[in-house]
């Protein structure tokens, strides 16, 4: 599973003497579907709860928190990047063990239920999945996870739009609360179709589970298709609706994904270029600092370095 982190754009921190509490001082702002919310903590504690009545979506902003979901979990650690669900009902137990030298900011949205429940009813009646064994739905047992670009953006315009001081921001927000879920759910799906690879049954478990097993190859988006038994269109179609990127967009990253681990264990370009399908080393360092910011040699010194 690909772990990489899209760190979102923090707020700054208020000063010690404007906050009602140095432990998960809450910054509140209402919206018609949603309330929004910025946690800062600026001193070391513990065993510290934080309760949620509705299903809430929460994202980590800077500092670290190591924490459980009372009932349901054992401890993690909590960094930027990353984002946690949080069920109807449920309760955080965090600890803050370096607030004192680095301050947690977190952000929360704590859902009107109904709108989800009508969010959902909505895109499974008119816009209903290419693989019937699957429906737009949120997994709270899938909590934990790693911010992709499309889920930071998406939870970036939330943010935006709640502290901004428009008179038009819950007409605006309703829209990008919807297209929050679909990011949420499209993550959520990656991530289950990933780890369950080797019982899942659905055509995209097949399909992924396929070109995972085949990045040294030319891979046929058209040959796919038709092992997954659907047309090339709805090949594509079914792509986006659960994992919110295109067939091909998501070989090239499974191919980089799959370059860096070969780099890590000091294979030469040129042969991890071969390794991971790509028809020449020249191609593979355009591609690779294209997904990655840098060449795939300098990202192997960098390894070294470390």
């Amino acid at each position: 599973m690909n772990n990489n982190r899209i760190l979102l754009n923090t707020p700054a921190l208020k000063k010690e003497n404007q906050l009602a509490s140095l432990i998960e001082n809450q910054t509140k702002f209402n919206l018609n579907n949603c309330e929004f919310s910025i946690y800062e903590t600026h001193k070391a504690a513990f065993n510290i709860k934080l309760h949620f009545e509705n299903i809430a979506f929460t994202a980590m902003l800077r500092g670290k928190k190591h924490m459980k979901l009372e009932n349901k979990t054992g401890y993690f650690d909590y960094l930027p990047g990353e984002s946690v669900i949080v069920g109807p009902g449920e309760t955080m137990v965090i600890d803050f063990p370096e607030a004192d030298e680095t301050p947690t900011q977190c952000v929360s949205l704590n859902l009107n239920p109904e709108f989800i429940e009508d969010s959902l009813h909505y895109l499974n009646y008119h816009f209903p999945k290419i693989d019937e064994t699957s429906l737009w739905d949120i997994k709270l047992d899938e909590y934990f996870l790693f911010n992709n670009t499309s889920l930071a953006s998406a939870t970036q315009n939330i943010m935006r739009i709640a502290m901004d001081d428009n008179t038009q921001k819950d007409i605006m927000a309703d829209f990008a609360l919807k297209e929050l879920l679909i990011r949420l759910m499209q993550t959520q799906a990656r991530n289950i179709v990933e780890k369950s690879m080797a019982k899942n049954k659905s055509r995209i478990g097949f399909a992924i589970d396929y070109i995972k097993k085949n990045l040294h190859q030319k891979l046929s988006i058209e040959h796919i298709a038709k092992l997954t038994y659907v047309s090339k269109s709805n090949f594509f179609k079914m792509f986006k609706d659960e994992l919110g990127t295109s067939p091909n967009e998501f070989i090239l990253q499974e191919r980089i994904n799959r370059a860096k681990e070969l780099l890590a264990h000091h294979n030469s370009i040129k042969e991890t270029a071969y390794q991971t399908g790509f028809s020449d080393s020249n191609y593979f360092t355009r591609v690779f600092k294209q997904f990655e910011g840098i060449t795939p040699k300098s990202y192997q010194n960098n390894l070294i370095l470390e």
